[in-house]
């Protein structure tokens, strides 16, 4: 991917909006969440029917304020951007993106206005501005479980689709049309919907042997419920015992206060200023 060399402004832009060091930068971050927010609520005001009907136009005039700010803010952050595509294809760049169709596409599509709730993703970037890192490593290693135990998950899911659609084979063969259970698909709602511990209510067996197997449908829900749970925390457990080793090995002390630095691209102690060993390498005695 091509990096373009920056002009003084549209260095001076990107400083603004992509960085949080300057107090331009981080007050334009704040100021933008604000605005998100704001508009977030509007939408939120807007769909309420006495509201949305002696304020509906104000409520669109303002939704349509907001987009045109964001569309400018957007068109921008691509303007003044070192590599372009790297932007646009990011998760922030496409959820940049995202949070602007809906109000476009209500053009032609009104049911999809409130699509753009959407926008509240925008408010992650409050993480970087309130220096809240950590918190984003957290969601890294809750991502990183998630996609180690892809398989596993995938192996669970297929269990429950067969088990779901035994079920439903039964119920529709024992219940029949008389009880609601026109179908095997509807059985297999039925199924889906009490295994899942949901339980709508609005089909349930009325026979004795239909009782039966929901019964055990119920209980077979209790008991796979947390088998996922259980997947993804001992991914998590794995994620964090590794994440603590590698901080471990990379952590040195310093030879003059004895001090512990955990930062690998530290050079300098930060309580005394001593010049730190290099990651991996013990101080000499």
């Amino acid at each position: 991917m091509t990096v373009r060399q920056l002009t003084p402004a549209q260095q001076r832009f990107y400083t603004v909006i992509f960085g949080t060091e300057t107090p331009a930068g981080k007050w334009f971050d704040i100021c933008l969440i604000l605005a998100i927010a704001a508009s977030v609520v509007v939408i939120m005001l807007d769909s309420i029917a006495d509201l949305h009907l002696h304020w509906g136009r104000l409520f669109l005039q303002i939704e349509w304020a907001f987009t045109l700010l964001f569309t400018v803010e957007y068109l921008v952050r691509v303007w003044c951007v070192p590599n372009r595509r790297a932007y646009m294809l990011s998760i922030y760049g496409i959820v940049d993106l995202l949070a602007l169709l809906p109000t476009y596409l209500s053009l032609l599509l009104p049911q999809t206005a409130p699509l753009l709730i959407i926008r509240l993703l925008r408010i992650l970037r409050i993480f970087r501005v309130l220096r809240m890192l950590s918190l984003l490593q957290e969601a890294n290693h809750l991502a990183a479980a998630l996609q180690r135990s892809a398989r596993k998950i995938f192996v669970f899911f297929a269990l429950m689709l067969i088990l779901t659609t035994i079920f439903g084979c039964l119920l529709y063969v024992v219940e029949g049309p008389v009880h609601g259970f026109d179908s095997i698909p509807q059985g297999v709602y039925w199924a889906i919907v009490t295994i899942t511990t949901v339980g709508y209510g609005d089909l349930s067996p009325q026979t004795p042997v239909g009782r039966a197997i929901a019964a055990v449908g119920m209980l077979i829900g209790y008991a796979v419920i947390a088998l996922p749970t259980g997947i993804v925390s001992a991914e998590l457990t794995r994620a964090q015992v590794e994440g603590e080793q590698r901080e471990r090995s990379q952590s040195r002390n310093c030879s003059n206060c004895s001090s512990v630095e955990r930062d690998i691209h530290a050079h300098y102690c930060r309580n005394c200023g001593a010049a730190l060993p290099r990651p991996g390498h013990e101080p000499e005695a």
